[in-house]
């Protein structure tokens, strides 16, 4: 797993979604590398078949963890920062927006490889994974945001019951 510094937030509940997203970044990283591969002209066909079918599986593995990462968010976190901060404007709405996204993608990848891949072009190939990356640079802006506006702003302005309550009900494993 790649080297990160220590945990930024001290609240409970932000520690264990910040390192939620550690965790699904290392995940990420194995596919996104692959789909930077197809960014390239030197792939034959098979090279093509072979990784895209792996980005498929790790996306596959990747998927049910991120799952559970953003049902917590939406199912105990969100609600309680809500009632801080609103819930119809600001960075609340945008965040469940992009997490619409990032499904949108990863679901379009899918629906694209659910077929025989043996029978694709290479140049079918490369737009597939484009879903793929686009599912990451989403992913990866997402985390920045929430982790810049949406932790420190939590941990700001949520009361220490909030977040002792929020704590115990996040506190299950992603995968």
């Amino acid at each position: 797993m790649a080297d990160f510094a220590e945990l930024r937030f001290k609240e409970p509940g932000m520690r264990l979604l910040e390192n939620e997203h550690r965790y699904l970044t290392y995940l990420m990283d194995e596919w996104h590398a692959l789909v930077l591969d197809f960014e390239k002209d030197d792939m034959t066909l098979e090279e093509g078949r072979e990784k895209l079918k792996t980005i498929r599986q790790k996306l596959y593995e990747f998927v049910e963890p991120l799952k559970n990462h953003t049902d917590k968010e939406e199912e105990h976190f969100f609600p309680v920062l809500g009632t801080y901060i609103g819930f119809e404007q600001g960075p609340l709405m945008g965040i469940q927006e992009e997490h619409q996204e990032i499904d949108g993608y990863i679901g379009h990848f899918f629906h694209h490889t659910r077929g025989n891949i043996d029978l694709m072009t290479l140049d079918d190939m490369k737009t597939i994974a484009k879903d793929a990356g686009e599912a990451y640079e989403v992913l990866t802006i997402h985390f920045v945001k929430e982790e810049t506006v949406l932790f420190p702003m939590a941990e700001k302005l949520m009361k220490a019951v909030d977040q002792d309550e929020l704590y115990e009900k996040m506190k299950t494993l992603i995968s």
